[in-house]
């Protein structure tokens, strides 16, 4: 006789339906719900884009998709942080970007998130073919166990009966023709090209100086960690560029864990740091460069002879030194949060940019939308930014102003920095002399990244899948030896109303694209800003009435126009899509009897001049 009780049952938990304001993704258009999954081990996926473990664990979880597709139904249920994160154009793009092949359900009210009570992201819970609820784990690392837990509901339900074996309802987005797809940062080459990392699409794509027509590829295109020449090297989700020397290329090859390097001459990539596993607490924090693991690189810079990582993945910085070939920690606890001091006893929130300027290295700290800097002694100080949730868009002295989530930021010629304000659709700028953090522009979609080109500022709008060229404001770009200037004739305008007219007509066969929302953007300013009283600033219109000062003679009028079109034939399930932008500097002479209209013509290109492809 068996004296030994049995082990206490665990109470059977009905798992709740799943219900979110947004919608689904990934499913063709059908509804999902919970009873109709029945006879399938469901694994809810609770997660965020912007949370940088959350992104792990969709990596954690392909492998087991792919194994068990035919019991295992993963559902990601998005519930945001950010205000940007609850707009459902971005889920949409964000299921996109980062390869999720399962369906997720938009939850911007947090209504599925609370009826799980949810407390953090990543969280997963797993529902049995039964509907109830057996296991539930926060954070990362769990795919082993999830594994393990998933082999013994199959063997317990095919046992009972209660499996049930099948195609699962995940249904793949239509694929979409542009020359980039979610790319994330760029690189001026000594050749004059912008070097562009086209994550979503697992390569790098050289660009001619127009920042539009492809030059070449860098990868095959497929997702993998293979090294060797361009069509068969592999990378996985790059992002952050660095310019070694004049022919080599560092590269953050984010979700592979590695630093690679591209010979810009022939083409081929090599592993420079990094083993391909994901760093894990007690793993070297230092040693040879391809024996230690690192932790989701998103940016690199080159800073006191060393190449600076931004490792977002474990919310520090660490270092590759190129001669030695080791890299180590350089600053940061693993803690998150913020926090300045020395390098070892700083806090960081998935640092994401770095530019190096002078005797400082600037950053994009996204999870605290701060803009942080090291100085040569490796101490951390922060110029914008008080916490992971404080964030917002506001301009104004720095102590109070607000981004949210940046991304990306570039050192400007007067000692000024550019940050990509990503979840705020803009690029602004601190001037560390002033201490004042203002808004260059707006009406961005989603800015990861900014690189000089001449006197403009060249913007990574990741969501739109293209380049986008900005002149800087003259203040920014302002070299005082340069005592030289190009006179140009002015054109005499009248003092008051002056009627802005962009010209465009859309080439032959083609039309505006308004699928996504308005195809147009002008951005006027001044130099002097005081020649406008009214006018300045972005705008979708391409006409515009300008109130210039009467008490100014002269000054300079600067108009960027950008319109957007497509093929005009409905037979075209993918038809060709274009970007025509301008750049116009017109000096003016203000004068009583001066013209009251400027008309500017925005002419569109034939195919060869045609601007980046968006879908």
């Amino acid at each position: 006789m068996n004296d030994v009780p049995p082990a206490p049952r665990r109470p059977r938990v009905r798992a709740p339906e799943l219900t979110g304001e947004g919608g689904w993704l990934n499913t063709g258009g059908r509804e999902l719900s919970l009873a109709g999954l029945r006879g399938r081990i469901v694994i809810l996926d609770f997660w965020t884009f912007c949370c940088i473990n959350c992104l792990h664990v969709l990596d954690e979880l392909r492998e087991l998709e792919e194994k068990h597709r035919d019991t295992v139904v993963i559902i990601g249920v998005h519930s945001p942080k950010f205000v940007h994160e609850a707009e459902h154009a971005a889920v949409v793009d964000a299921v996109e970007r980062y390869g999720v092949e399962h369906p997720v359900l938009d939850d911007p009210g947090l209504t599925t998130w609370k009826q799980y009570a949810v407390r953090a992201w990543p969280t997963l819970v797993v529902v049995d073919p039964e509907g109830y609820v057996v296991a539930q784990h926060a954070g990362e690392g769990h795919a082993h166990a999830l594994v393990r837990l998933v082999a013994e509901l199959e063997a317990e339900h095919a046992a009972k009966g209660t499996l049930r074996r099948g195609d699962g309802p995940y249904v793949p987005p239509e694929p979409v023709a542009t020359d980039l797809r979610f790319p994330g940062k760029a690189l001026l080459l000594p050749s004059g090209n912008l070097l562009v990392s086209d994550t979503t699409r697992h390569q790098l794509v050289e660009l001619a100086p127009d920042g539009e027509r492809v030059v070449r590829r860098i990868g095959s295109g497929q997702r993998g960690r293979t090294d060797g020449e361009p069509a068969a090297a592999s990378f996985s989700e790059p992002q952050g560029l660095a310019l070694l020397d004049d022919s080599t290329v560092v590269v953050a090859d984010t979700v592979n864990h590695a630093l690679r390097a591209l010979d810009l001459d022939s083409g081929r990539v090599r592993t420079l740091a990094g083993t391909g596993r994901q760093w894990w607490q007690g793993s070297p924090v230092s040693g040879p460069a391809r024996e230690v693991a690192l932790s989701s690189p998103w940016d690199v810079a080159l800073f006191g002879g060393k190449v600076w990582i931004a490792m977002a993945g474990v919310h520090q910085l660490w270092t590759y030194d190129p001669a030695a070939g080791r890299v180590e920690v350089a600053a940061g606890t693993t803690n998150e949060g913020l926090l300045d001091g020395p390098g070892e006893q700083a806090w960081f929130a998935q640092p994401s940019g770095l530019a190096a300027a002078g005797d400082r290295l600037w950053l994009a700290d996204s999870e605290t939308s701060a803009l942080r800097w090291v100085d040569t002694g490796g101490a951390v100080h922060t110029a914008v930014g008080t916490g992971l949730f404080d964030f917002g868009h506001r301009d104004g002295a720095a102590e109070q102003a607000l981004l949210q989530h940046p991304l990306g930021v570039t050192a400007l010629p007067d000692g000024s920095v550019a940050v990509s304000d990503t979840y705020n659709h803009a690029l602004r700028r601190y001037d560390p002399a002033t201490g004042e953090v203002t808004t260059l522009a707006t009406d961005l979609r989603e800015p990861s990244d900014a690189v000089l080109v001449g006197g403009d500022i060249v913007v990574v709008e990741s969501a739109r899948h293209r380049l986008t060229r900005l002149r800087l404001p003259e203040e920014a770009v302002r070299v005082e030896s340069v005592a030289h200037r190009t006179q140009r004739a002015a054109t005499e305008v009248a003092p008051g109303s002056l009627a802005l007219d962009i010209v465009f007509q859309a080439p032959a066969g083609q039309k505006l694209d308004t699928r996504y929302g308005p195809s147009t953007r002008l951005l006027v300013s001044a130099t002097p800003p005081e020649l406008l009283l009214g006018g300045e600033g972005p705008g979708t219109d391409l006409a515009r009435t300008l109130e210039l000062n009467p008490e100014l003679t002269e000054g300079v009028l600067h108009v960027s126009a950008m319109a957007a079109s497509c093929d005009d034939d409905p037979a075209n399930t993918y038809p060709a899509c274009h970007v025509h932008q301008q750049d116009w500097g017109v000096p003016v002479t203000v004068t009583a009897g001066g013209a009251t209209r400027l008309p500017l013509v925005l002419a569109g290109m034939d195919e060869e001049g045609a601007g980046v492809a968006e879908g």
